[in-house]
């Protein structure tokens, strides 16, 4: 059963979004964990994908969009449209509005969320949903001052 990790931020900013996302993903990486990031359409997996190239120069984070690239996939893959997602049952990182059917196989599940209201409308769903079915929820909110580098 996955531990659920809902990100509080305290900015509507979608760019200091996708740049806390790259954080978390950069840590995870630092301690090992195959990460898998469920966006909700093509365009921002392609912008998290050429983000994670250029947000931190002193910082090399193999990954690809899923289905693309070398075998074996790199730790850190992005997708969308994703059915279930081959090797990967560490760490799911859900940008989108939906929880995906898949989510079960990952240790963990991390939700950001920004202050969009629309963002957090799914995300008081999403909650309710894992809350439902007797997942670990954890929340934690963060101030700009600790989202921004």
């Amino acid at each position: 059963m996955p531990k659920i990790d809902f990100y509080i931020l305290s900015t509507d900013n979608e760019q200091n979004h996708l740049f806390f996302v790259c954080r978390l993903i950069e840590k995870a990486y630092k301690n090992q964990h195959r990460i898998y990031i469920h966006v909700k359409d093509h365009a921002t997996a392609y912008e998290l994908d050429e983000l994670l190239w250029t947000y931190r120069e002193e910082c090399f984070l193999p990954h690809h969009l899923y289905g693309e690239g070398p075998n074996p996939a790199p730790p850190i893959q992005i997708g969308c449209d994703i059915i279930k997602p081959d090797k990967h049952h560490d760490i799911l990182i859900n940008l989108h509005t939906a929880i995906p059917a898949f989510f079960t196989q990952f240790a963990r599940v991390f939700e950001v969320i920004n202050n969009n209201p629309e963002y957090q409308t799914a995300a008081r769903e999403r909650y309710r949903q894992y809350r439902a079915q007797g997942y670990d929820i954890r929340t934690h909110k963060l101030q700009a001052t600790s989202i921004e580098t």
